[in-house]
């Protein structure tokens, strides 16, 4: 009886043992969120309705996000253009770093990430998470061409690419498991969907739409390729890998770059008509209805608690969304800033970014702290115990403290901004100084405006955002002291190769460049 009790309570013991360990495993695995980042594509900061009280797009989705999470009232994108800001992204690092010192990269380009540059999914695979990419890339990746004799950089030249090989330098090699995508903007060709690094179909048609918001350049188009069911195409197969994922030991990294309501501006059907503002309107609300349908995936799979999700936009709106249209029914897409996609300004580069972690974030809070988008990398770094090497997100500050609520404090003392042109601005605090006389961008006064109508502008601009968030007064004449002090700040982080702490770095393709845009005298 004494040989059977001891055996009976050994086994006992040892099951109590298993399960105290199972549920360590769990508390281990669980440890680490998933991490899933929407990227909106020419989305205003007006056009969500957490945002923008006067705005007319019915956003629900998003505005129920930003109640159950934090939202951020001054976040800005490292350029005011996609390419570039697509790079901060990834890399943690300003986009005029890299060889792209000014516009944007086209569906055939080569890929901007060098192979030796660490992105945001490579520290997190280093750190057990599984990754993936799905949606537009728009950074550059290698088609293999079947003559060398090409312009790969001519944005409108369709090019002779061999569409039955693989691609090289694609999202695979910067540290993604999975990927499934097209190259350029929904409006570049060629319009192909590549998954793993390989071309779905071989394109036989050439598409073209002339359609003013609709519009997209003539290309080579596969059979599965269509404009208008893209979007929900890309919400489909992200909550196809969520489905898939949410069972497993490891944590996933979702990468999500939606390529709307970037042109073509092509809402489906049942949204038609349904903002009562324009096709724009119409738009928008689709993308608030992905982000609606990426949040029941995860509170249907039970991981919605551990699941840190960001949403934002890689740039101000595009004039393609019509200003003129939506101000007839009372809207602004940049909200009371100055400007639009490509400028300078804040209607180039202030953009909506909302944050949810029921886990462990801030629910139904407001952070007025200044943020980048490339500060998703450090992070991303703090939330896994991943210690940055110096050649590592050179420009990235971790947000971890603000989204958590543990610190309040500023994370950045100066922020860059970049405009399609390649011009500069940089902030500190309220004052903002833009290193040239315009837009440095498509809006008024743009470098044709200025040349054009023969204006006499100060060659630089500063404006206090406290007191004028519109940047309508320039303060050159009255606060020269500070735009010598702001512009010498701005020298010293581009020489710097970084503006965080840690030993310098060297930047690409840098040669005058740098001095061209004013930066010296």
């Amino acid at each position: 009886m004494k040989n059977a009790l001891y055996v009976f309570l050994a086994g006992l013991f040892m099951l109590v043992c298993n399960a105290c360990a199972d549920q360590h495993d769990t508390n281990t695995s669980s440890h680490k969120p998933n991490v899933i980042y929407i990227l909106a594509d020419d989305l205003g900061y007006g056009d969500i309705g957490c945002y923008n009280a006067n705005g007319k797009i019915p956003t629900p989705h998003l505005d129920e996000m930003a109640m159950n999470g934090l939202m951020f009232t001054d976040a800005h994108t490292s350029s005011s253009v996609c390419t570039p800001t697509r790079y901060g992204i990834l890399t943690g690092r300003y986009n005029w770093r890299s060889q792209l010192k000014n516009g944007v990269l086209g569906g055939y380009s080569k890929s901007l990430i060098k192979q030796e540059r660490t992105t945001v999914a490579e520290m997190l695979r280093k750190q057990g998470y599984t990754t993936a990419y799905i949606g537009k890339w728009h950074l550059g990746w290698d088609w293999k061409m079947n003559s060398v004799k090409q312009n790969i950089n001519n944005l409108h030249a369709i090019q002779d690419v061999d569409y039955t090989a693989p691609i090289a330098n694609g999202p695979d090699t910067h540290g993604f498991d999975y990927s499934y995508g097209f190259c350029g903007s929904l409006d570049m060709p060629p319009y192909v969907w590549v998954e793993n690094g390989m071309p779905t179909k071989v394109p036989f048609n050439v598409t073209r739409c002339v359609d003013e918001k609709g519009f997209w350049r003539p290309g080579p188009t596969g059979d599965d390729f269509s404009h208008t069911s893209i979007l929900q195409d890309v919400c489909d197969k992200a909550v196809q890998y969520i489905t898939a994922q949410s069972g497993k030991e490891k944590p996933f990294f979702l990468y999500l770059p939606l390529p709307a309501p970037h042109t073509p501006i092509l809402p489906t059907t049942e949204f038609l008509g349904k903002s009562n503002t324009n096709m724009y309107g119409d738009f928008v609300m689709q993308v608030d209805e992905v982000v609606h349908q990426i949040r029941e995936a995860l509170k249907k799979q039970g991981i919605s608690e551990n699941t840190l999700l960001v949403f934002t936009s890689d740039n101000g709106c595009s004039p393609k969304a019509d200003f003129e249209e939506l101000a007839k029914v009372k809207h602004d897409p940049s909200y009371s800033f100055r400007g639009m996609k490509s400028d300078i300004y804040e209607g180039g580069h202030r953009v909506p970014f909302i944050i949810e972690w029921p886990g462990r974030g801030l629910k139904n809070a407001k952070a007025d702290q200044t943020i980048c988008t490339t500060d998703f990398f450090a992070t991303c770094a703090e939330l896994t115990d991943y210690h940055l090497k110096d050649n590592e997100g050179e420009d990235s500050y971790s947000m971890l403290p603000l989204i958590t609520g543990s610190d309040k404090a500023e994370i950045r003392e100066y922020t860059i901004h970049h405009s399609i042109n390649g011009n500069f601005a940089i902030r500190q605090g309220d004052w903002k100084l833009c290193v040239c006389p315009g837009s440095g961008g498509w809006s008024y006064p743009s470098n044709k405006d200025i040349k054009t109508n023969k204006l006499e502008l100060p060659p630089m601009q500063i404006y206090n955002l406290r007191n004028d968030i519109a940047e309508e007064k320039n303060l050159i004449h009255e606060h020269p002291e500070k735009a010598t002090e702001l512009k010498a700040a701005l020298k010293k982080i581009i020489l710097d190769g970084r503006s965080t702490p840690g030993a310098k770095q060297s930047n690409e393709g840098m040669d005058k460049w740098w001095q061209i845009k004013n930066i010296v005298n």
